[in-house]
């Protein structure tokens, strides 16, 4: 069955050929040309996913992620922005969206993306639990953690914790801190990431794995306590207590 995409663009001629390009690709496409529509279509017939212009009249790209978010609703949300800046992604991030995609953009691109977001929630939905249960397990978590550097993960709940610390994170978040969790102490090359995290390398010029490396660690980082995510050098990161 097709997947079905909310797709909001200002830009009638953006939105028009993305319109074209996703429905040719397979999926089934609802277009409108604001925030207030979209969240009134999102509440009316929930998409499996989202695609949201930053920029738009009215309530914004940004707000219209917070409001869902808010919601407690988890469909995934890429953003596409015209704003370069790293602070511009990173308030992206903040407002609850699960990738983004720079304009101008090919869209094969926006295809590689929205692949890799429908299969990680595949993924979510259907994933075991990993074998081994922790010592102490954290009240409401299922029961089955993973644990490494302090940190201890609920793959079927989708929670985190640093120490006592329940950690807030987005689908995206919690699947980078994961696969670092599960490879502690092995140092992860940005090919290998971008092909577990997003399933497409999107090249040494790309800024996505960067820009979210670093908003975790603002999640993850307290006063004093050590530092988790290392970087490699030219190669990647590792997870790791010093």
């Amino acid at each position: 069955m097709a997947h079905t995409v909310l797709l909001a663009e200002d830009d009638r001629a953006i939105r028009n050929a993305l319109e074209r390009a996703l429905t040719l690709e397979g999926y089934r496409v609802t277009a409108v040309a604001d925030g207030v529509e979209a969240l009134a279509q999102a509440h009316r017939t929930p998409p499996d996913v989202l695609v949201l212009d930053v920029m738009m009249p009215g309530i914004d790209g940004l707000q219209v992620c917070r409001v869902l978010r808010a919601e407690g609703d988890n469909t995934p949300i890429l953003m596409l922005t015209a704003l370069v800046e790293t602070q511009d992604r990173i308030a992206g991030l903040d407002a609850g969206a699960d990738d983004y995609v720079v304009k101008p953009f090919d869209v094969e691109e926006v295809f590689a993306r929205l692949r890799a977001l429908l299969r990680r929630t595949g993924d979510a939905n259907g994933a075991p639990a990993p074998a081994d249960a922790p010592r102490q397990t954290p009240a409401g978590s299922s029961g089955r953690l993973i644990e490494a550097a302090g940190l201890r993960m609920d793959p079927q709940a989708r929670r985190a914790w640093r120490g006592e610390r329940e950690l807030e994170l987005t689908r995206t978040e919690f699947e980078l801190l994961e696969l670092l969790v599960r490879n502690a102490g092995i140092v992860l090359d940005h090919a290998t990431i971008y092909d577990k995290i997003w399933g497409y390398d999107f090249g040494p010029g790309s800024k996505n794995l960067a820009v979210y490396v670093g908003y975790l660690r603002r999640k993850l980082d307290a006063p004093g306590a050590p530092q988790l995510i290392h970087t490699v050098r030219g190669v990647g990161y590792v997870l790791r207590e010093d």
